[in-house]
């Protein structure tokens, strides 16, 4: 196992631990909805979202409790954020981490609860914090709440929705998924510096975090739609193609796979030279880079 496995699998132990505890119990009433809130979070996952909270924490001398409900949080709304995009009305898909998606394996309706349930138990999370100070509280909970409104996540899946059928271009793209996808990594980030007690940190170093995380924001999506053309049904867990079938722009439709991979790369590098101030101490975010664009899944 490498180094950053391992990262990777203790932050799945740490996460999963702390959502198990916070979410309703399925045997609560209404016991269906909070079945279905544990079904689509629970789900296997990689956990890059509380990774980012914990090594942003950790880069600011901050690894214990205070980090677990913000890192709970942003896993709870990217749980949200994939029921919402699986539905009839969004992407229209039956497979999400090789298992019925949640309005598949419940209903419509349900569905569509469980995501708003999820969100909001985000924000009580936040707010319900004993650490850090009050005013980091607010902020990480301003800090969320932009990274998934109109200018951010939501506004991203909106962008997505207007283009299909249309010729965005690159900067389009790049706009699209710096909210859809790249809002809520960056977030992340901001979320683990933030319950860190940080948000005074030098200017230079929050510059530096921040873009390195629209870097692998980026990257990431990248790669998501290299994998939708070439990759593997049975490694990704849902059905390949489904881009094309929704007539969506995608990078390497409109640079064509080659350029896409090297897009990807750039993106990586780009990221990697960006936590050139933390030094060593951000060797686990520059393998989660290189992660990011090599990962079949």
């Amino acid at each position: 196992m490498t180094t950053l496995d391992a990262a990777l699998t203790d932050t799945r132990h740490r996460i999963e631990t702390a959502l198990n505890a916070v979410l309703p119990d399925a045997a609560l009433p209404p016991e269906r909805l909070h079945e279905a809130m544990r079904y689509a979070t629970l789900a296997p996952g990689k956990r890059l979202r509380p990774f980012l909270v914990y090594q942003a924490g950790g880069l600011f001398g901050e690894t214990g409790p205070a980090l677990d409900p913000p890192a709970c949080a942003v896993e709870m709304i990217h749980a949200y954020s994939l029921i919402h995009d699986d539905l009839p009305a969004m992407d229209d898909d039956d497979l999400r981490r090789g298992r019925a998606t949640c309005h598949r394996a419940f209903d419509e309706a349900t569905a569509i609860l469980a995501g708003d349930a999820l969100q909001s138990l985000a924000f009580r999370l936040l707010a319900a914090a004993e650490t850090p100070a009050p005013a980091h509280r607010l902020a990480m909970i301003e800090t969320l709440a932009a990274a998934i409104g109109s200018r951010g996540m939501a506004g991203g899946q909106a962008l997505d929705l207007a283009a299909v059928g249309g010729t965005p271009d690159a900067a389009d793209l790049e706009d699209m998924h710096s909210h859809k996808t790249g809002a809520l990594i960056l977030a992340s980030l901001r979320l683990g510096v933030l319950a860190a007690g940080a948000a005074d940190a030098d200017a230079a170093q929050r510059t530096a975090l921040d873009a390195y995380g629209r870097c692998i924001g980026l990257a990431f999506q990248v790669q998501d739609d290299i994998l939708d053309v070439a990759g593997d049904p049975q490694q990704l867990g849902k059905a390949s193609g489904a881009d094309a079938r929704h007539d969506k722009t995608t990078y390497p439709g409109l640079l064509g796979m080659e350029k896409a991979r090297a897009f990807a790369v750039e993106l990586k590098d780009r990221a990697i030279a960006a936590l050139e101030p933390f030094g060593s101490a951000a060797d686990p975010l520059r393998r989660l880079a290189e992660y990011v664009i090599k990962r079949d899944r």
